[in-house]
């Protein structure tokens, strides 16, 4: 590991690509497996967890690495895609050391865990040997305190279970992660942990990972938060999702949150409620991208534009006589992007808005959905109601969510039924104390 670094802070790990020695991505680093041992040894480092698709996290063995840069791991080529389980006698370094309350040996002071450092030793162990730690002001941690280094031997309290840890730091370590991948890392945690990461979570960004989370974990979550945050949340998420959410939840604790959201956000919530789960009306949205017949190509084109538009809603638009909100005015028809894409930008919509193809109607079932999007080579599909109204629009990422297995999430995060043999150099290190 000559081309390492000797001191490698941990927390800038997160997320880095994992290269085998011809330059095929791998994977990326989740997080790095260490063994605690008795005061004053410093942890081991066993390895890192590199999560590989689709989704599946690993082991991989520290020994196999052979290059840590800033922006890259490169290990032997040797990787056993066994799907990693954390053993009792392990800590993970990002999920669990960051953000923990620790003192310093000689005066008891308390202070938070900011990141830690592993450096390599002569007989190429890696070891745990120094903690960035921020000191706490009078009034706890909501003003910065004091950053500095230390030893690892100079605090104490990385074995003791503590209550209402914070998760600033780990947050930060996976802020660059997409939301589909921190959910993840999410479903991984202990109960007590992913508790935690969810109340340091901002409400729109806690909103994203529920929303690719499976439904138990989405209940289990939203039940730590206080009822007003959890209401928060549920405004931040797509009205489909809170839809579907909410209908997993008891009648009584349903429609308190409905009561405490917005009742802007809380009314395209209750339209969704009131259809079969397996109707293009249970299936919609509620937020797809609507313009008056007076509107430019230009404009149309700058909405599609917003980054945060799911890619099968910014496929078409939908022109609605006024009001453009749902339920609109009446549904005049659709465009496809590509359509505009070839357009003049001053061009109105309305000269170039495909009014033969027939829209969905809120009744129908899910594979009638699917067929009639099939049929025509759709990503979504417009909603109307029987007096012309547009409701809204199901996506294909919708149909497929509602055609594959109720459990196809847990199904992707917890995937192991092909598991190859275990690693006898990976249980090896893993049983070293």
């Amino acid at each position: 590991m000559s081309a390492s670094p000797t001191r490698v802070f941990i927390a800038r790990l997160a997320g880095i690509a994992v290269f085998d020695p011809v330059g095929d991505q791998v994977g990326r680093v989740r997080d790095v497996v260490v063994a605690l041992r008795l005061a004053p040894r410093p942890p081991r480092v066993l390895g890192l967890v590199v999560e590989v698709q689709p989704r599946r996290p690993v082991f991989l063995p520290i020994t196999r690495v052979t290059v840590i840069e800033s922006d890259a791991i490169i290990f032997d080529g040797r990787l056993n895609i066994r799907r990693f389980q954390q053993r009792e006698s392990e800590t993970l370094v990002i999920a669990e050391m960051l953000d923990r309350t620790v003192r310093f040996c000689d005066t008891g002071e308390p202070v938070s865990v900011v990141d830690v450092a592993m450096e390599p030793t002569r007989t190429r162990d890696w070891l745990l040997s120094k903690v960035a730690v921020r000191r706490r002001t009078k009034r706890g941690l909501r003003r910065r305190g004091e950053s500095l280094v230390v030893d690892w031997d100079a605090v104490e309290g990385f074995s003791a279970v503590e209550h209402g840890q914070g998760a600033a730091g780990l947050i930060a370590a996976f802020e660059r992660m997409k939301a589909a991948d921190l959910a993840g890392v999410i479903h991984d945690m202990p109960e007590k942990r992913r508790a935690e990461v969810a109340d340091a979570l901002g409400d729109e960004r806690l909103a994203d990972v529920l929303e690719e989370l499976p439904q138990d974990d989405q209940v289990e979550i939203l039940e730590t938060l206080q009822v007003e945050r959890a209401a928060d949340v549920l405004e931040a998420m797509d009205p489909d999702d809170a839809a579907d959410l909410l209908g997993e939840l008891p009648d009584e604790q349903r429609e308190r949150l409905l009561t405490l959201m917005e009742p802007q956000e809380a009314a395209p919530v209750r339209r969704l409620l009131s259809y079969e789960d397996y109707s293009a009306g249970g299936l919609m949205t509620t937020d797809p991208v609507i313009v008056a017949p007076d509107a430019t190509v230009a404009e149309a084109l700058a909405q599609i534009r917003n980054p945060d538009l799911n890619p099968a809603l910014a496929a078409q638009v939908y022109v609605c006589r006024p009001p453009t909100a749902t339920p609109t005015g009446r549904y005049l028809g659709t465009v496809h992007f590509q359509r505009l894409l070839r357009e003049p930008p001053r061009t109105l919509v309305s000269a170039v808005v495909d009014a033969e193809l027939d829209p969905l109607r809120p009744g129908m079932t899910l594979e009638e959905v699917a067929m009639l999007l099939a049929a025509y080579n759709l990503v979504a599909g417009a909603v109307v109601d029987e007096n012309g109204h547009l409701l809204g629009s199901v996506t294909i990422d919708d149909v497929l969510d509602h055609l594959l297995p109720e459990d196809w999430r847990e199904s992707v995060m917890d995937a192991g039924a092909a598991d190859p043999p275990s690693d006898p150099e990976e249980e090896a290190l893993r049983g070293r104390t």
